[in-house]
């Protein structure tokens, strides 16, 4: 199976364990999902928003498909919502997975086409992918 180049937007602060989560499931040898993580996890030495966003928005770039992990506080996220909004303008196929079935969806979510996994499972998440 080819690995799939993924950027995993979500919210660091409280969703980091489920983007660890993905690149396990990636990394097992007896679990098929196959991806090629594009995130921007490691820290980008400035205080530029501008310099900032111009390294993500390169990651998204190089990404096929962008994955956004729908935790409770992902709607607040001003970073979350830049980054969808930058996935869209770079046409990337997105998906969104909520973390719980009753979080709030981002604003930047709706109408735009996106494939959704209702729950954090192996197999939602790779329909999801397939589909989108």
């Amino acid at each position: 199976m080819a690995k799939k180049k993924i950027f995993v937007s979500y919210d660091y602060d409280n969703d980091r364990n489920y983007k660890n989560l993905l690149l396990g499931w990636s990394f097992h040898p007896d679990i098929e999902f196959s991806m090629n993580d594009r995130s921007a996890d490691v820290s980008i030495q400035s205080y530029s928003a501008v310099v900032i966003k111009r390294a993500i928005s390169a990651k998204i770039n190089d990404a096929t498909y962008f994955l956004i992990l729908v935790g409770k506080d992902t709607w607040k996220s001003s970073w979350c919502n830049w980054e969808i909004e930058k996935a869209i303008e770079l046409r990337k196929k997105i998906i969104a997975v909520k973390l719980n079935s009753t979080n709030t969806t981002p604003a930047a979510l709706y109408n735009i086409g996106a494939k959704w996994a209702m729950s954090f499972t192996l197999l939602g998440i790779s329909k999801a992918l397939e589909d989108a």
